[in-house]
């Protein structure tokens, strides 16, 4: 199910692009740049916090650093690493997306989806997540 309202979403996503003629980005970019939103990150980062599902992460931040969404810059500390961050386009997109996002939010309201909902939704995935990395701890061959 979180498979396939994920798609779903990524497929709200595309059809916003396409409503508002986005055509040099598309909807898996545009949601790891609603990820970053105002922060700074490494490569490593969007990965690890799940700001990116896919396998081939380098190949989206080029056409997203190319398209002038994203601003990459070597680390000081680590020449093997960079971070990046949104350019003023990238922040532009970034305040459209969230607009769209608030407004979709009111709407599940009047749909019948509350915030209390999203909420307890949260918790329990989370709850789900903490068991599911406790049973890799733990070696589940053991169980």
């Amino acid at each position: 199910m979180i498979e396939r309202l994920h798609r779903l979403f990524l497929e709200v996503v595309k059809v916003e692009l396409d409503r508002t003629n986005v055509r040099d980005i598309n909807n898996v970019q545009c949601l790891v740049l609603y990820n970053i939103g105002t922060e700074k990150v490494t490569v490593g980062e969007l990965t690890n916090r799940g700001y990116y599902l896919g396998s081939n992460v380098s190949y989206n931040l080029r056409k997203m650093v190319q398209n002038q969404y994203l601003i990459q810059e070597p680390s000081s500390h680590d020449r093997r690493s960079s971070h990046v961050k949104l350019s003023a386009k990238g922040l532009t997109l970034f305040r459209k997306f969230d607009k769209l996002l608030e407004a979709h939010s009111e709407e599940m309201e009047k749909s019948g989806v509350s915030l209390q909902d999203s909420s307890i939704l949260v918790k329990i995935l989370h709850k789900i997540e903490r068991f599911w990395t406790s049973l890799i701890a733990k070696d589940i061959r053991k169980l």
